[in-house]
């Protein structure tokens, strides 16, 4: 079986899958990276990656075009984090709960919409929907193993490369980054400095709903050709859990998602090992939680470390205070033998 896993690993088949499998479950958590960072839980993704993929899927048979399939499905999910937004930022619910009830909604609530326009159940069969192009690379796709990597990829595949690189630009060299970054940490003294921070938090989630515009679309139009119930499976909620191993950050979004696409691209391989299928589409999510678990686990005793290494200076520094400081009486010409007279 070891030997079966690391042919593998090292096929060119495997890590072209990972690239595939990486990519959706990178733009989300890239999603819910840019909300955590103004304070905003964004749990509304699974949410808006259902309703981009089934608008997606309805408006690219209707029009004939994939791309404005692609547009109509980002539209879509910016609708639902629009959504989230106004519950939690405007009525002052709790971003949790109103997350996972527009969850609940999407769920039902494309199955529903698609059965009334199609009469399909479950699955887009009778809609003639497009799919979104692929790339080919003409001097890399005959490249030795890596141009059937890289080559023959969707094109949202290198739309997630170039979100990382503009996620990253927006948090950390861009004025709105650091506003983002101030209204995360304190609203009130974001607000005293002059910004608005439900202005802020807003943009912060239109910009997670196209990325999980972008992640439903794909699922639907690239990954498959059709609409299926519960196509997200789950993978908005491993996009809140991935953000924190992500430590906030982007490039650290990449190395989170990775942990999803490798073990979601060996269970598709893993199939043919005659193990059990729950316990191989579970292996994905597992690990994925596995990597959380360890993670803060690490970011926990890194803390205890530097808080014990920060007493230790603070009581050094009090001590070596204390003893610089004379003791009353002590003083020159006070203590005895000094020839003082007392009454």
């Amino acid at each position: 079986m070891i030997e079966h896993i690391a042919e593998i690993v090292t096929s060119s088949n495997y890590w072209f899958i990972v690239l595939r499998s990486t990519a959706p479950i990178l733009l989300v958590t890239l999603g819910a990276v840019i909300t955590e960072q103004a304070g905003v839980k964004n749990m509304a993704l699974e949410g808006s990656m259902l309703w981009a993929a089934l608008v997606g899927v309805i408006a690219s048979a209707a029009s004939g075009n994939a791309w404005v399939g692609l547009l109509a499905g980002i539209g879509a999910a910016i609708v639902v984090a629009l959504l989230l937004g106004y519950f939690s930022l405007k009525l002052d619910a709790n971003q949790v709960l109103v997350g996972v009830a527009l969850n609940i909604i999407a769920t039902g609530g494309t199955v529903f919409v698609l059965y009334a326009l199609t009469g399909d159940k479950g699955i887009s069969s009778s809609l003639p929907s497009k799919v979104l192009p692929i790339i080919n690379i003409p001097w890399v796709r005959d490249l030795p193993w890596i141009g059937k990597v890289i080559s023959g990829q969707n094109i949202v595949v290198w739309i997630s490369v170039v979100a990382v690189i503009v996620i990253h630009t927006i948090i950390n060299k861009a004025t709105i980054g650091r506003r983002i970054k101030a209204t995360g940490e304190n609203v009130e003294a974001a607000r005293a400095a002059g910004l608005d921070p439900d202005r802020i938090k807003f943009f912060t989630l239109i910009v997670s709903g196209v990325l999980a515009g972008l992640a439903g679309c794909f699922l639907s139009m690239g990954y498959t050709s059709n609409f299926t119930s519960g196509i997200a499976a789950g993978r908005g909620y491993v996009a809140n859990a991935a953000q924190v191993v992500a430590g906030g950050t982007a490039i650290g979004a990449i190395f989170a998602s990775l942990i999803f696409g490798l073990t979601d691209a060996l269970a598709t391989f893993l199939q043919n090992l005659g193990l059990p299928p729950e316990l191989i589409q579970a292996l994905p999510y597992a690990m994925t939680i596995l990597g959380f678990i360890v993670v803060t686990l690490l970011r926990d005793r890194s803390e205890a470390i530097r808080k014990k290494k920060l007493f230790a200076e603070a009581d050094a520094a009090l001590r070596k205070a204390a003893a610089a400081v004379p003791i009353a009486g002590s003083g020159p010409g006070q203590g005895p033998g000094s020839g003082a007279v007392f009454p």
